[in-house]
């Protein structure tokens, strides 16, 4: 039995006449929680955009639960696969509700209406996001924080078993932050999502993730488990500058930070 969520093989891409992935394999399973790490334009979110068939025209193989992604249309593909871009200032003329509502476009036809189901399950989304009273607020009223939650809960709405995020906590406060990765913990443990997220932040993705991989000038470098990243020389070569770890009494694994920093 296939137990793989994402599979991809040998993609490659290029972009602008620049090689952007270069023959990238990942096998994703049912279930794993996978940071994606690496230095600023090293491709990452170059194959998440891949996945989500944001960028086409590459070249390779890329299964979504045992079916090639070439073959599934974008509803089909929406049913199975949500993914939600980086926190930016998207300020668009909807309500929170309106735009969650928006998520459930997989599971409708032209030829049928917004059900009470399809309502009862964006409330549902809402409550579970944090967001319940944020239902009739427009989006423009909203801090950026509220904002990237919404775009969450719009991705939840659609009801994929796969979620892709697009370094969902940047930009954010710190409160933001936490509201995020607690959310996603959630959604991973109580839910059995399956989640590929790419980070700039080491330490939050090795207290999130089942796996983490790494990629650098779009070449993945790294595939494992975040006790095996959390080592001064392997991140070393991920990004070619110095780290110090630092013993925590209050997480498993030491804290990393760059440069020699204390």
């Amino acid at each position: 039995m296939n137990n793989s969520a994402i599979q991809i093989k040998n993609l490659s891409l290029d972009l602008t006449g620049k090689r952007i992935l270069k023959k990238v394999s990942l096998d994703v399973e049912k279930g794993d929680f996978v940071s994606i790490i690496g230095p600023n334009g090293a491709g990452k979110t170059s194959l998440v955009k891949c996945v989500s068939r944001i960028h086409t025209g590459w070249s390779g193989a890329i299964e979504i639960n045992g079916e090639d992604i070439h073959k599934l249309s974008q509803r089909e593909l929406a049913r199975q696969l949500s993914y939600v871009p980086q926190a930016e200032g998207r300020n668009l003329p909807f309500t929170v509700f309106e735009f969650v509502l928006m998520g459930r476009y997989p599971h409708l036809s032209p030829f049928t209406s917004i059900s009470a189901d399809d309502k009862a399950i964006v409330f549902q989304t809402l409550e579970k996001t944090g967001l319940g009273a944020f239902a009739d607020r427009r989006l423009n009223t909203l801090s950026g924080g509220e904002r990237q939650m919404v775009f969450i809960a719009a991705a939840l709405a659609q009801g994929a078993g796969i979620l892709l995020l697009d370094e969902p906590a940047s930009f954010l406060d710190y409160r933001h932050q936490a509201q995020v990765v607690q959310l996603l913990g959630r959604l991973h443990r109580e839910e059995g999502i399956t989640i590929v997220s790419v980070s700039h932040d080491i330490n939050m993705a090795c207290a999130q993730s089942t796996r983490i991989m790494a990629i650098k000038d779009g070449t993945m470098i790294f595939n494992g488990t975040p006790e095996e990243v959390a080592d001064s020389e392997t991140l070393e070569s991920i990004y070619e500058t110095p780290f110090v770890l630092t013993p925590s009494p209050h997480r498993p694994l030491p804290y990393v930070s760059a440069g020699g920093a204390a």
